[in-house]
């Protein structure tokens, strides 16, 4: 990492391992001065180090191996003449303020990058399989429609990860259900149905079903949709009623219907509005 002297500015390059995630106190070999490199001065330095490194990774080709090579070398001799600077007051016993303070860093240029050839960018075995992995997630996600469709059984696992799936392009929204008081006491469920779907989408039958307070189904029913078809932010008002309704139910689940058949039932429900459950 680099480090650079409050008092007289003077840069030194050193290692992150010596100083330590808790920081430590270092002295410049220039004018003396001691200071203190904080944890976030560290962590900074591993972040700038760790992305150093994937940009490497990704971008190196075989005419940059001298040069990786010859810094390596440098940095490997440097951190020997501190290892043997700092051997003989390691050996023996020290105190605290002098575990905090290490042997003065020794100022040295930073090697110039070479000059690159201009061509096509070359890639690494390990750097294009990070890269392919990558752009399979991004594609998973931008196309996760196109994945449900081929794969129902990822539905599930794209609802966990916050990111629901909406093959009908349509939603439910807005659904409440009373129950009328008096004679003929009926209940009623209502709510709108609206198009999600950017070229527009046909509404199925809705199926309403009732629920005990064990969530177990009591009965079930379905309804015409309000419309055949709706269109992008299209909004459709729809309403259900249901004569002499458990006296059980405690939850009303709304959805589409998946079935064709009910088409004709649902009709005959929506006209006369009074279907008893058995």
């Amino acid at each position: 990492m680099l480090i650079v002297c409050p008092s007289c500015a003077s840069e030194y390059v050193i290692d992150t391992d010596r100083v330590g995630a808790e920081g430590r106190s270092v002295r410049c070999a220039a004018c003396r001065e001691t200071w203190f490199i904080s944890p976030d001065d560290v962590a900074a330095a591993l972040e700038a180090e760790m992305t150093a490194a994937m940009m490497e990774a990704v971008q190196a080709g075989p005419e940059d191996a001298k040069a990786r090579a010859e810094a390596q070398a440098s940095l490997d001799a440097w951190e020997a003449a501190m290892a043997e600077e700092t051997g003989a007051s390691d050996s023996g016993p020290a105190s605290a303020t002098a575990e905090a303070l290490p042997s003065e860093p020794r100022a040295r240029p930073r090697p110039k990058a070479p000059v690159k050839s201009v061509g096509r960018p070359r890639f690494s075995p390990t750097a294009a399989i990070g890269l392919s992995v990558v752009a399979g997630l991004g594609l998973a996600v931008l196309g996760r429609t196109t994945v449900v469709r081929a794969m129902p059984q990822t539905a599930g696992l794209y609802a966990r990860i916050g990111l629901p799936v909406n093959l009908r392009g349509l939603d439910l929204r807005d659904v409440v259900a009373f129950q009328t008081q008096g004679d003929g006491a009926q209940l009623v469920v209502e709510g709108d149905v609206v198009g999600v779907a950017a070229d527009g989408a046909a509404v199925p039958p809705i199926e309403i079903e009732v629920r005990d307070g064990r969530d177990q189904p009591l009965y079930r029913w379905s309804v015409v949709p309000p419309r055949r078809s709706l269109e992008n932010r299209e909004t459709a008002r729809f309403r259900a009623s249901l004569s002499a309704p458990p006296a059980e139910a405690r939850a009303i689940h709304v959805r589409f219907s998946q079935a064709p058949s009910v088409q004709r039932a649902d009709a005959v429900a929506k006209t006369d509005g009074t279907r008893g459950h058995p």
